[in-house]
């Protein structure tokens, strides 16, 4: 197990720096000090690498346990909660090289990368974002006529225009830059509940 993860941190470190195709399996087993034979062995081949190490950098930041509905009904505090999280993931030096080493692989005529980053970070967080909307709408903290849509709204309100400026180097990730997500992802909450608060 230890070893495992020594390769996934690498994997993780190497493919934000250097995109899927400039990162090689030698040089992941060089970085987590490890035989190439060793990295092979746990993970099969350089696709599923990849995708193990965006799944777990995923989880990581965002857990499952983030998507609850409080049984007290403070629905703001968990929907802050949710919000926070995600400002800080889109918003990260690691998912912004992330999305950088991507759109250059997806240059050089390799979109599945871009495919398996979307599966493990946005689809996944979509879906269990849209279950805590149920979950919520059903215990009557939110009126929502389309969960889907709800949620794309609310993630599309999150996101504002932070990450699109960070991808484009127009600012970095300095304190002041996530103080900024923050006050965003405040701002998108309170938005959202007063377009679907169910009213009392």
């Amino acid at each position: 197990m230890e070893k495992r993860a020594a390769i996934l941190a690498a994997a993780k470190r190497l493919f934000i720096v250097h995109g899927f195709e400039g990162t090689s399996m030698d040089a992941v087993a060089a970085d987590a000090g490890v035989s190439k034979l060793t990295v092979y062995s746990h993970f099969g081949d350089k696709d599923s690498l990849f995708r193990e190490a965006v799944r777990a950098r995923c989880r990581e930041m965002l857990p499952d346990d983030v998507y609850v509905v409080p049984i007290d009904g403070a629905i703001r505090d968990a929907l802050l909660l949710i919000a926070r999280a995600h400002a800080r993931l889109m918003t990260s030096p690691e998912v912004i090289g992330t999305w950088r080493a991507i759109l250059s692989d997806c240059r050089e005529g390799n979109p599945r990368m871009g495919q398996m980053l979307w599966e493990e970070g946005p689809a996944r967080s979509q879906a269990l974002l849209e279950q805590f909307l149920h979950a919520a709408a059903d215990a009557g903290h939110l009126d929502l006529p389309d969960v889907h849509r709800a949620a794309v709204q609310f993630l599309s309100l999150l996101k504002g225009d932070l990450q699109t400026r960070r991808l484009f180097g127009c600012i970095n990730c300095a304190e002041s830059a996530e103080a900024e997500a923050l006050a965003n992802a405040e701002g998108a909450v309170d938005m959202f509940l007063r377009a679907y608060a169910r009213e009392l």
